[in-house]
């Protein structure tokens, strides 16, 4: 065999070679995967973008790219900060599908709370501006934290299932809001408003900066507290934690009540944005966002594996599907579809419990 056959063969050793560690990374990383997957979306989207738009410079083709993810950020924020708290649930073994009625109560809470018009509570006692505005957003935080903490109290002390109790909380909260709001209306003042309408260099940047900071905080709870480290221990083995001498029920308890106070967080960003909430529809479907964000994103359904990265990668995912959806013009009926059809793929993907 002469010199260039050696390097010819030695070559094609090093591609199969670089082949198959690919191949594993995507079988045993679910990071590894759905990084690769959005990053292809991504690719996608941009083609998708650059055929249905025309500039005759590239500054103007990057400034409408930019723009187009600034509102796919912004739109996606509240989404991803409460899938942010899903991924505790589930990794917990557990799931919430409450995370829209809560998202809605606590909108109306605050919508009642700081409204300008007549009936707003804070208003009715004297008490305006920014310490109105401090008070309500602590309240809401708390009513968020303890409705989450009503379902961890359902699964952990009343042993109930986390699908049947969160299905009750879910139709209980929204039922009940809507008898209450069916004849509110309720205006907020400007000052509230720029919570997220605040700009930063002529953008509404402020949805995604808290969603940032959440990521982040989220990530390091999950890795470098006792805490984190006990949420996926009863994800795993619940049997085995509590023989540990871990209290399960008390880390049931917190991982719903992180959940209910993300959810609260994100009903503030967005009624903020917004500056009004549709009680009929408002967090309809956040359940299955969340829920199908966590699973693009590698987390396990049954518990005891999962990151923050990868929840974070999978909201960007389904948010560019869904733009991706609109830019190729699909009828939006069909995109609950597409929704569920990533889901399944995505446990169809899972296989490191296989291995």
């Amino acid at each position: 065999m002469d010199k260039a056959e050696k390097n010819n063969s030695g070559s094609q050793r090093g591609l199969k070679g670089v082949f198959l560690k690919l191949r594993d990374l995507w079988r045993t990383n679910p990071l590894f995967s759905t990084g690769l997957a959005l990053l292809v979306m991504v690719i996608v989207q941009t083609v998708a973008l650059s055929a249905n738009t025309h500039f005759d410079t590239f500054g103007g083709w990057l400034q409408n790219w930019v723009q187009n993810w600034v509102s796919l950020l912004r739109g996606n924020a509240g989404i991803g900060i409460i899938a942010l708290g899903m991924t505790f649930v589930i990794i917990s073994g557990g799931i919430d599908l409450s995370v829209g009625s809560i998202y809605v109560t606590v909108g109306a809470f605050l919508m009642v709370l700081l409204n300008t018009g007549a009936g707003g509570w804070l208003s009715s006692i004297g008490l305006g501006g920014v310490p109105a505005i401090l008070l309500a957003l602590v309240l809401a935080f708390v009513l968020g934290g303890l409705l989450g903490e009503g379902n961890g109290l359902l699964i952990s002390y009343g042993r109930m299932p986390p699908f049947i109790a969160t299905l009750g909380s879910m139709q209980i909260l929204r039922s009940v809001t809507q008898y209450f709001m069916k004849t509110q209306k309720t205006e907020l003042p400007d000052a509230y408003k720029a919570i997220a309408r605040f700009e930063i260099g002529g953008q509404q940047l402020m949805p995604i900066l808290y969603w940032a900071v959440l990521a982040a905080a989220m990530y390091i709870i999950s890795r470098q507290t006792a805490f984190g480290r006990y949420v996926f221990a009863v994800g795993s083995n619940e049997r085995t934690t509590r023989l540990s001498g871990v209290d399960v029920r008390q880390v049931k308890r917190r991982v719903y009540a992180l959940s209910g106070l993300l959810v609260a967080v994100a009903a503030v960003i967005q009624t903020s944005r917004i500056g009004s909430m549709d009680y009929a529809s408002a967090g309809s479907g956040f359940e299955m966002d969340a829920i199908a964000s966590v699973i693009v994103g590698g987390t396990s359904m049954s518990g005891g594996r999962g990151s923050i990265i990868g929840t974070v990668f999978g909201t960007l995912i389904v948010a560019v599907m869904n733009n991706l959806l609109n830019l190729i013009g699909v009828d939006p009926y069909l995109s609950a579809a597409f929704k569920g059809a990533i889901i399944i793929c995505a446990v169809l993907l899972q296989r490191k419990d296989k291995n």
